[in-house]
């Protein structure tokens, strides 16, 4: 699990085909986390996605990305050179600094407007349709990994508010109009609308 905190903005390194003919990617990411501390096997949320630390240097680790996982968020545009948003696993006692944040993509946003907001942006993103339910004005939204509130919510879109800091420390700051983001929904908003299904919800009040 992981709260949507980023700690470190990585870069990619080397691009690979671990199977070739498939879909599957291979990445390498530079990193300035103290690896000597990260074990083989961790999980490490990469732009969002929950991915296992399969090799790894004194300032380096290698990801390993199935083709679905490839199809169903934006890794499959990652080349050499690409910023990515990291964040470790959480420890028991761990401050919970953003939200509870599985690193499992819902679906792929896309940003529609960017505009100055004081010292601040406003991100006006799009969200795919079937996960605009699950977006509500003051809750919480993952993006590319980063823990974010919701400002403002419309029919087909919602806005957020980025600070300098979160500019400058997560790939916000390089972000564009068109850019697309992996969006995980709020995991309380997942439960809440399942719960509120025609049979759940008649079994409940019954």
């Amino acid at each position: 699990m992981f709260t949507g905190i980023i700690t470190d903005l990585g870069r990619i390194t080397a691009v690979g085909n671990p199977v070739p003919g498939a879909a599957d990617r291979r990445f390498r990411i530079a990193t300035k986390f103290p690896m000597a501390e990260v074990a083989l096997g961790a999980s490490i949320a990469c732009n969002g996605c929950c991915l296992t630390v399969t090799q790894k240097g004194a300032d380096w680790f290698d990801v390993d990305v199935s083709g679905e996982s490839v199809s169903k968020t934006t890794l499959g545009a990652w080349g050499v050179g690409t910023k990515v948003n990291l964040e470790r696993a959480l420890k028991a006692g761990d401050e919970l600094g953003g939200h509870i944040v599985s690193g499992h993509v819902d679906g792929v946003a896309e940003v529609t407007s960017i505009r100055d907001d004081g010292a601040s942006k406003r991100y006006t993103i799009r969200p795919p349709q079937a996960l605009a339910k699950y977006v509500a004005a003051k809750g919480s939204v993952t993006l590319d990994g980063v823990s974010l509130t919701v400002n403002e919510v419309d029919a087909t879109s919602f806005g957020v508010n980025i600070i300098p800091h979160t500019q400058a420390e997560t790939t916000f700051g390089g972000l564009r109009q068109g850019d697309r983001l992996n969006m995980e929904i709020d995991v309380l908003a997942r439960y809440v609308a399942r719960l509120l299904e025609g049979g759940v919800a008649a079994q409940i009040r019954g």
